[in-house]
């Protein structure tokens, strides 16, 4: 018998399939539905592939070639997302240009993708790193720029040290650089926006129109959007000449327990309350060492409130009292307005800061079962109750009252209800060379002039100076210096690239028409594709990505580009790979190489494993002796069909008559079934596998004088059932059959739902608990033609010779149980 050998197999069918263009995307073929499945695309970076990638692309190759086979036209593309600080941080330490180490590492994984035997349609590749494709990403932002949605601003930005350059608020993730880990700081700097605030509401709303969304993910987005409804509350100064603080509450119902209010640092009022004052010095260091610290630092949860008084008072607007002003850590500029207001009765921060400082506690919720309220509070109280100490609202249910003082607030001209959203506009400037140039030129005369896009790309330049101490986009003399497009003019050009986040909000567009040079994509071919049906990827994707891919979809809706108005009908995150129970790391040493595993097993073993491990959203620990196992199960499959190979030449008739045809035709059709609907309602992919698997030894236990034509059909359907987890074996076994043609192109089996009807079971007899005895009885029998049909088996009553029968026990389809003595 000729062996099973992957390492032959499998690059000669990648070659097949490269030179028959096997997956090229459909055109012009309106007459089957579409199916756009999509993997997040990689970051080519220069270890290549790991086992999240082949976990996140065998998924998304299984559905892919489930699809066709079910009758879909499918788009299957990949990329690369090509720029980014990892890249230029290379240039630095290897004296080389970004581009060539990147293009290199895009090579590399490429050719490790063609080895996993991924249905890509290759003819659609895109880099974001490429001219090509950045051309259309500065049409892009020019549209933005356009519509008002791109615009210019001075502002604090979290700055990352080590990376040099901005942050946007969800890059920063516990104070620290998402990339490099770095502990990020603020700086004030121009930068460049998009209004993805505009946007905030639909964003949120939308929401509900995505039932394939993980519920999980859908509230991550919520929570980011962060969408408040309350009061602002206009807080005088007289100082000021009665300038007004504005605050935002959500919680109007506590007002009159407000006794200070408190600044951020950063607010533009600071300076003037503190000018001129004694302890003006004192303050404004405070204010320094404060604005230098990380978010985190400034707000997490078990930081010590920090603070200082700026001597002015602010006049309450409904008491008319006065209370301190002061400046502290955990107000940040970035949310809400910059100002608090301090209500320590009811806010553990606020109480808090209040016991540090000694600052006045006025309680105003009341508990319902309480009488009066405690004149001293040695604890906050955050439930509900009535209001008391808040004038003409004495006694009102505090839920009530967030209206009621909204309402007198409103009237008295001191505040007015609103809306208030956590999400903040999408930063995008960063200064580094390999990213997205900015085609933005500034003139003395005509000030900021968008570059024409008969002129773009602004493409990178070659003459820079990779030294790690700033942008290299400044050192180039030749980009920098350019000519105004408007007059004609001196004028310098934006030096700032764009967030890597923007080449991939619009990625998945670029797939539908690659290669179009005048525009990103025709309407036409992406109102064809979108919304994408399925798309895979990491869970820690699940706010920044998909919130911006969401944005993108929208404008280009509003904007007459697309119909879609929202990216992707389905997001199915997929846990991570682990080894010993972690994070697969080099630090940590546990690092398993996939060109190891196929070098020695083949890619088709790696994907089963990987595809049969876990359950696709949990983590999977990586386990040899189960890659192993799937090894063996490959190599059990292939020694199914080598042994049967006379039968593939007569191929008799299916004659599913006697009880063993009978049976194996039944376990045939579950199995259909089963996998079928694991794949395509549940994509529960490993679930499927076992079916399969449990499939194959029902084909091997099948008696030598069994009905072959049964046995024929159980195993080329099995092989076919098995074709979208392991491509390269199952192609080279349906040629070995005797087919001419790919079995990628079979039509996905369908289920003979009268074979699933169970006509008879097969019970267990046990006699005082000890099974003695099989019976086979009808599937239709109640449990007292079961227990007449078993008694009167011979074999039982032979058992029982002797024995005076006391109860029978029956459990339709499974057993009886007889006590007897």
């Amino acid at each position: 018998m000729k062996p099973y050998t992957p390492q032959e197999i499998e690059p000669k069918w990648q070659k097949i399939w490269n030179d028959r263009n096997a997956y090229k995307t459909p055109e012009n073929e309106n007459d089957r539905p579409k199916f756009y499945a999509l993997e997040m695309f990689p970051y080519p970076s220069g270890e290549g592939l790991h086992m999240g990638h082949v976990r996140n692309y065998s998924m998304g190759d299984l559905v892919a070639r489930f699809k066709r086979m079910r009758g879909y036209k499918v788009l299957h593309p990949i990329g690369a997302d090509a720029f980014g600080m990892p890249a230029e941080n290379a240039a630095i330490q290897r004296g080389v240009n970004p581009r060539e180490w990147t293009l290199s590492n895009m090579q590399k994984i490429k050719e490790e993708q063609v080895r996993l035997g991924l249905s890509y349609d290759w003819n659609r590749y895109v880099g974001t790193c490429t001219p090509e494709y950045y051309r259309a990403t500065q049409w892009l932002f020019l549209l933005c720029y356009e519509r008002g949605l791109a615009y210019r601003k001075k502002g604090s930005v979290n700055w990352c040290p080590d990376c040099q350059t901005v942050l946007a608020n969800e890059q920063v993730e516990d104070g620290k650089c998402w990339r490099c880990d770095s502990v990020v700081v603020k700086k004030d700097l121009e930068q460049w926006f998009l209004r993805i605030t505009d946007y905030a509401d639909r964003l949120l709303e939308d929401l509900d129109d995505l039932p394939k969304w993980p519920e999980q993910v859908k509230t991550m987005q919520r929570n980011w959007i962060g969408r408040s409804e309350g009061a602002e509350v206009a807080f005088s100064i007289p100082e000021l000449g009665d300038e007004e603080v504005t605050v935002f509450t959500t919680r109007p119902d506590t007002l009159y327990g407000v006794t200070y209010i408190v600044l951020a640092p950063e607010h533009p009022k600071v300076e003037q309350l503190i000018h001129g004052k004694p302890h003006e010095e004192k303050v404004r260091s405070f204010i320094e060492k404060v604005r230098n610290q990380s978010e985190l630092s400034r707000t997490g949860a078990d930081v010590e409130k920090l603070g200082m008084d700026t001597g002015a008072k602010a006049k309450h607007p409904l008491t008319g009292e006065e209370i301190p002003i002061w400046v502290a850590n955990y107000v940040l500029m970035d949310y809400g307005t910059g100002a608090v207001m301090g209500v320590p009765a009811h806010d553990e921060r606020d109480f808090q800061f209040a016991k540090t400082y000694d600052l006045p506690i006025q309680i105003v919720i009341q508990p319902h079962d309480e009488e009066s309220p405690s004149s001293d509070m040695e604890a906050v109280y955050t439930g509900e109750g009535v209001l008391v100490n808040s004038g003409p609202f004495d006694g009102m249910d505090n839920r009530t009252a967030i209206g009621a003082v909204a309402d007198r607030l409103v009237e008295e001209g001191n505040g007015k209800k609103t809306v208030t959203y956590r999400l903040r506009d999408w930063l995008i400037s960063r200064q580094r060379y390999w990213g997205c140039p900015i085609p933005i030129v500034y003139c003395d005369s005509c000030g900021i002039v968008p570059v024409p896009a008969e002129e773009l790309p602004v493409t990178l330049p070659e003459d820079v100076v990779f030294d790690g101490k700033s942008n290299p986009l400044t050192t180039s003399e030749s980009f920098v210096t350019c000519t105004c497009p408007s007059c004609g003019g001196e004028a310098r050009r934006e030096t700032d690239t764009m967030d890597t986040f923007v080449d991939s909000s619009w990625y998945f567009l670029r797939y539908t028409d690659p290669h179009n040079t005048e525009k990103p994509f025709d309407a036409e071919k992406a109102d064809e594709w979108m919304p994408v049906n399925h798309y895979i990827g990491g869970i820690e994707h699940a706010v920044l990505h998909l919130l911006y891919a969401r944005f993108f979809t929208k404008v280009l809706h509003d904007a007459g580009m697309l119909k879609a108005t929202e990216p992707f009908e389905q997001y199915f995150p997929l846990g991570m790979v682990l080894k010993n129970g972690s994070k697969m790391s080099k630090s940590k040493g546990n690092v398993v190489s996939p060109m190891d595993i196929i070098d020695r097993y083949g890619a088709d073993t790696a994907r089963l494993f990987i595809l049969f491990a876990a359950p696709p959203e949990g983590e999977l620990d990586w386990n040899d002796s189960g890659v192993e196992g799937s090894h063996r199960f490959l190599n059990r499959i292939w020694r199914m069909v080598q042994l049967n190979q006379e039968l593939f030449q007569n191929r008799p008739d299916p004659k599913p008559e006697e009880k063993a045809s009978k049976e194996l035709y039944r376990l045939l059709h579950r199995t259909i079934k089963k996998v079928t609907e694991d794949i395509e309602d549940r994509l529960q992919f490993n679930t499927a596998v076992s079916a399969i698997m449990q499939l194959v030894n029902g084909i091997n236990a099948y008696p030598q004088d069994a009905d072959r034509g049964t046995l024929v059909e159980a195993i080329e359907k099995t092989v076919i059932l098995l074709a979208p987890f392991v491509p390269h074996l199952t192609e080279e076994l349906w040629q070995q059959m005797g087919y001419q043609t790919s079995v990628h192109e079979q039509p996905w089996p369908q289920y003979d739902e009268t074979a699933l009807v169970q006509n008879e079971w097969e019970i267990v007899v046990q006699i005082n608990g000890k099974v003695r005895h099989k019976s086979t009885v009808s599937a239709q029998a109640d449990r007292e033609e079961v227990e007449r049909q078993v008694m009167a088996e011979e074999k039982v009553k032979q058992l029982l010779e002797g024995k005076t029968v006391r109860k029978v026990i029956v459990v339709p389809g499974k057993l009886v149980n007889i006590v007897a003595k």
